[in-house]
Order: C-alpha cells, then structure tokens, then sequence
C-alpha cells in the first residue's frame, strides 16, 4: 500500500469511516518535486505533507506504516512522532528500538508487525526490558498478504506459517503478558482479509482488529492512478503469482509483461537516485522496484507492476471506502 497507494485521501477516507487510516512511507518523498536532488530530505518533507494533508480531512484516527528495512527509517520515525501521529506501525524487520523515539510527552502509539510468536516474543521482550514499554499492539502479517513477505519462499503456502496457525499462538502470549503487566494488547489479524467472513474467521482465531490493505485499492478514494486500481479488477487469480524482489524479500504480484520480462531475464535500465531500502543491492538488481511501484501508481504498468494481496482477483469494481468497510462489518457497524 505504498509507494503512492495509500496516501492522504485514502487515509483520511478510512479515519472518517471509523478504522484506523494508514499511509504507507515507502517511496513517499517521490511526492515531492525535486526529489531525485536529495531523497532523504524529500522523504521528510513528504511525510509531513501527507500527515498534514491527512489532518485537514478528517478528524479521525490516523496512522503511519513505516519499515524498519529504509535507510532512513529512524528519521522517518522520528518526523512521524514529532508530527504527532496517533500510530506508527513497523515491520519489515524487527523494530526493537521503536519505543526509544518516544517520551513522556509523545501522543503516538507504536505497534510492530510480526509473522511469528518467535518474533513477537523478541520484541516484547526488548521493549519491556530495555524501555519499559509494552506494544500497543501486534500486527500479524499472515503470508496472504500483499507486497513484500516476511517469509521465506517455501514457507509462503506452509500451514505453519498461516494465520490460523500463528494468531492463536500470539493470543495466548498476549494474555500472559496482561497477565504480567496488566496491558492488554490487541492481536490484529493481517493478510488475506477481503469480506466479513474473513473477518468473523480472524476474531474466532482471536484477533481483535484486522488489518486491510487489498480491498481499499479499487475504491473512487485511493490515491493511485484509475488505470492502477483496473489492473485490479482485470485480475484473475491465476494472475497473482509470488515474484522475487530486488529487496531479497519475496513478494506478491499480479503478474504482466513487465514481471514476465524480468522472470525472462531483461534488464530494466535504472539510475539508482534512492538507495531507498537498506536490503537492496541497487548495483546488480534488474529493476528499481521504488520506480516501478510509482509507474504503476500512476497508471504506467508497462514500466511497472501492483503488488497484491491473495484475494485481489476477487475485486470485481471500483467502489467506495464505506462500501468496502460495510462488506468487511456489516453496515450496522455504528
């Protein structure tokens, strides 16, 4: 959902419905005019502005997905707390420093994302030891989900790594550490969550938030370019396939000419102006996945690609933020 697919608008859009309205950082200084000059800075600038423009929307909650794996993730941190968002979420790597930008007059909640108890366990652990802090929450980011993956190939379609699998594992952690500490801490179910099935499946597992990314690219609010959110709707589920990333993650995709040419071995000549994600070995990567992205974002899938969630062939039209959020929980939510 980044690199220019959920931004302001979108954000704003699910604050005012009620949910929790994400931006997603990656790539988001190439918003900013001038931004091959100084990448760094124009991350900055553009998260602010985003926020900021997100502020004036809506008055609802809203929150910031930032990765651990961005050269500049403890600048983007930093700018995010200091901006006052009510959340920052973080994966992508462990975020065992999180709290550390935090201080008694912060207003933000920090939630990390998780795809194991193994995981999970590290960073509490961390955090309650070193900081005295206990997550606000823990994503857990099931292999269903869209973009990179925080699993190994084979592991991707194993039943060990599924949510039904590892969200009652982090329930019952979570309920010894209220036990311990007297926190409660929200389990919220990610990755392959499209309607209320899902959803009533995800709290029987114990969830008690779900996460949804997938289902809000085809809706009239996302920022992303029209010809991006069709490449959705034109999807069928043979088209989602799992593709390598120059990032040295895997990840998923709705597969085109552009991911056929680099499964063929084509080179897709780029400048590296980013140096964007600490993982990737720009100096031998076929591709720039940070430009790709952003040519699909605006409508350009010849010299890019969406990434997906499992179910996005099930989208079958552009709709609305409210009419998405009404199949995932009932329109009798309120």
């Amino acid at each position: 959902m980044a690199v220019g697919i959920s931004l302001d608008n979108l954000a704003a859009s699910v604050a005012s419905e009620g949910g929790i309205g994400v931006i997603g950082t990656a790539g988001i200084g190439m918003t900013v005019d001038g931004y091959r000059k100084n990448f760094r800075q124009a991350s900055i600038d553009g998260l602010k502005n985003t926020i900021r423009r997100a502020r004036e929307k809506t008055r609802g909650v809203l929150g910031v997905n930032i990765m651990v794996a961005l050269t500049n993730y403890a600048e983007m941190v930093a700018t995010a707390v200091k901006e006052k968002i009510d959340v920052i979420i973080s994966g992508a790597g462990l975020p065992l420093d999180l709290p550390s930008y935090l201080d008694d007059r912060s207003e933000t909640a920090v939630i990390p994302v998780v795809s194991s108890l193994k995981s999970a366990t590290v960073i509490f652990k961390r955090w309650y030891g070193r900081y005295g802090y206990v997550p606000d929450g823990f994503v857990v980011e099931g292999p269903k989900a869209g973009g990179h993956l925080g699993y190994r190939v084979e592991e991707i379609f194993s039943e060990e790594s599924s949510l039904e699998r590892t969200v009652p594992e982090i329930r019952r952690f979570v309920d010894q550490v209220k036990r311990d500490t007297g926190r409660n801490v929200p389990v919220i179910a990610a990755g392959g969550i499209f309607d209320r099935d899902d959803v009533e499946k995800a709290f029987k597992l114990g969830a008690s938030a779900v996460q949804v990314g997938t289902a809000f690219v085809a809706t009239e609010e996302c920022d992303a370019d029209y010809g991006f959110k069709q490449a959705f709707v034109n999807a069928c589920e043979e088209d989602i396939t799992i593709i390598k990333s120059p990032v040295g993650m895997p990840g998923r995709a709705i597969r085109n000419k552009f991911l056929d040419d680099v499964e063929q071995g084509k080179k897709k000549p780029f400048k590296c102006s980013f140096q964007c994600i600490k993982t990737c070995n720009y100096r031998e990567a076929p591709y720039c996945i940070a430009e790709a992205l952003m040519n699909a974002c605006k409508g350009d899938l010849e010299n890019g690609f969406a990434f997906t969630g499992s179910e996005g062939y099930r989208i079958e039209g552009i709709t609305t933020v409210k009419k998405v959020i009404d199949r995932l929980f009932g329109e009798n939510r309120r």
